[in-house]
């Protein structure tokens, strides 16, 4: 008898090694962190959204702001657009919290970005209340195109935006005078420029972007998000994908 029940285990466990993992399932939260390379603060932040990275069922962003250039060191992966988001999601929340390291959890709720068990709670209560990500959105790379399919809305979940997202997996940075000076900091998911791909109104769509008109050598996949709202007034994330393309 027990030598069957070993056998058996190790069958089972034989099988499920053999079985490939579902690819491609809908996203449990899209994990913004706003951070920077002149923060004394961020590299925490910048260490744990590397570690949140290797979940698959997150949609995880580094997006780095440029508002402390001015401390002695300017973020070499900054973008403007970046600190503008920063500080709509905070007018929208009605907070006016900005700061840094943030993460913005599904659009909705922030915390500090360097706090794993926040986060976690955070991403279960947005779901809990909130219905986040209920919207299937489906990504592929062939042929030089990406191509995105969003679903038809299931429910009433209002109107917003369909941003594509290029993005480096992995930037390492030798950061040379501030706060942070003569340490090199790994960036994890950098967004390097925001591509809107239209508006959504509830219906189905389906989007075609040549790769050659976002890529450049250190770009080596996409996020794509449907959020509702408008950029300059983001809100609830209804739907998320992130994808390779190299």
């Amino acid at each position: 008898m027990d030598r069957l029940r070993v056998a058996s285990s190790l069958a089972i466990a034989c099988l499920a090694v053999l079985i490939p993992q579902a690819v491609g399932a809908e996203p449990r939260a899209v994990v913004e962190l706003f951070t920077s390379q002149g923060c004394s603060s961020c590299p925490p932040a910048d260490k744990l959204i590397g570690e949140l990275a290797k979940d698959s069922s997150l949609v995880t962003m580094s997006l780095a702001i440029d508002y402390w250039d001015y401390l002695g060191w300017k973020d070499t992966l900054a973008l403007a657009g970046h600190s503008k988001r920063q500080r709509a999601y905070a007018k929208a929340r009605g907070d006016r919290e900005v700061y840094t390291p943030q993460v913005v959890v599904n659009g909705i709720a922030h915390v500090i970005g360097s706090d794993k068990a926040a986060i976690d709670r955070t991403i279960q209560q947005t779901r809990q209340s909130a219905t986040p990500l209920m919207l299937p959105v489906t990504v592929s790379v062939a042929d030089g195109k990406v191509t995105v399919n969003v679903a038809a809305a299931r429910e009433q979940q209002g109107q917003g935006e369909v941003w594509l997202c290029p993005i480096s997996s992995l930037v390492p940075v030798a950061i040379g005078r501030g706060e942070n000076r003569g340490h090199t900091i790994a960036y994890t998911n950098v967004v390097r420029s925001w591509v809107k791909l239209g508006d959504y109104t509830g219906k189905a769509e389906t989007y075609s972007v040549p790769v050659a008109s976002f890529q450049t050598g250190a770009i080596d996949q996409i996020a794509v998000v449907v959020q509702s709202g408008t950029a300059a007034a983001p809100k609830i994330m209804l739907g998320a994908a992130q994808h390779p393309i190299r």
